[in-house]
């Protein structure tokens, strides 16, 4: 029982670190992607842009993840990296957008 309870210790760190990796880098790249619809730009030339950003963004966020000190600092920087991101996508979805 201890054993197990030592190797879940472990292994929590790994396993968040991958959960933020895969979920919130697809949280991040998706936000982005709507975000880019606030761009001064056409629709079309926005959405193309945002889909061609949240690659880059994602392949960016799951190396963070896994280049930070901490599986904390992990998830900390990809809620700093989200809010300005939210906050646009909200804009778009407010009727502020392009």
């Amino acid at each position: 029982m201890i054993a197990a309870l030592r190797r879940a210790r472990d292994l929590g760190p790994l396993v968040s670190r991958i959960v933020a990796a895969v979920f919130g880098g697809y949280a991040l790249a998706a936000l982005s992607s709507i975000a880019a619809l606030a761009l001064p730009m056409r629709k079309p030339e926005a959405v193309l842009t945002g889909m061609l950003a949240s690659f880059a963004i994602y392949a960016a966020a799951v190396v963070w993840v896994f280049a930070v000190r901490s599986a904390l600092r992990a998830w900390m920087g990809l809620l700093v990296a989200a809010a300005p991101l939210l906050l646009a996508a909200w804009s778009v979805r407010a009727g502020g957008g392009a």
